[in-house]
C-alpha cells in the first residue's frame, strides 16, 4: 500500500520540484508527473486569464482521491497540489505525481489521479476571454 505524501491547494505559484521530491523513493522505478498549465485558448477563443475557486473542503476531498490511488497495488507514493486565485497564461494550475516500482503502473495511476482531481475535486474555473466573454467550468464535488 502506498502513501499520500503531499496534498494541498494554494494561492501561490506551484513547484514541480516539490511534488517530484514528495513522491521520490528508492523503491520507485517510475514516476508519472503531470503538470497542468493555463493555455491561451479554449474552444477556439483566446483566453486572457483564469481564476480558480475552491470549496473549503477541497483539501479533504483531494486527500481522499489521492488515498484511493495510494491504496492501489504497486503504488509507492502520491502527491497532488492545485492552485487557486488568478492565474496568467503559462502559470501552473495543477501538479500531480505518482511513484511506482514500474513505469506502466505509474502511468496508469498518474492518469487516474489527474482525471479524478479534474472530475471530483470541488474546484471551479472562471475563464476570461479576450472578446470580453466569461465562462465558468465546474467540477462535481
Amino acid at each position: 500500500m502506498g502513501e499520500v505524501r503531499l496534498v494541498d491547494v494554494r494561492d501561490k505559484p506551484l513547484s514541480v520540484d516539490e511534488v517530484l521530491a514528495a513522491v521520490s523513493d528508492p523503491a520507485a522505478g517510475g514516476i508519472a508527473l503531470f503538470v497542468g498549465t493555463v493555455r491561451d485558448e479554449d474552444g477556439g477563443r483566446a483566453v486572457t486569464t483564469l481564476e480558480y475557486e475552491a470549496h473549503p473542503n477541497v483539501v479533504s476531498v483531494m486527500r481522499d482521491l489521492a488515498g484511493a490511488i495510494a491504496d492501489q497495488p504497486h503504488v509507492i507514493a502520491v502527491a497532488a497540489v492545485h492552485r487557486v486565485g488568478s492565474l496568467a497564461i503559462g502559470d501552473l494550475a495543477v501538479v500531480v505525481a505518482v511513484s511506482c516500482a514500474h513505469r506502466g503502473d505509474a502511468f496508469v495511476a498518474g492518469q487516474q489521479l489527474i482525471d479524478d482531481v479534474k472530475e471530483k475535486a470541488p474546484i471551479w474555473k472562471r475563464q476570461v476571454f479576450r472578446d470580453g466573454g466569461i465562462e465558468w467550468v465546474g467540477a462535481e464535488g
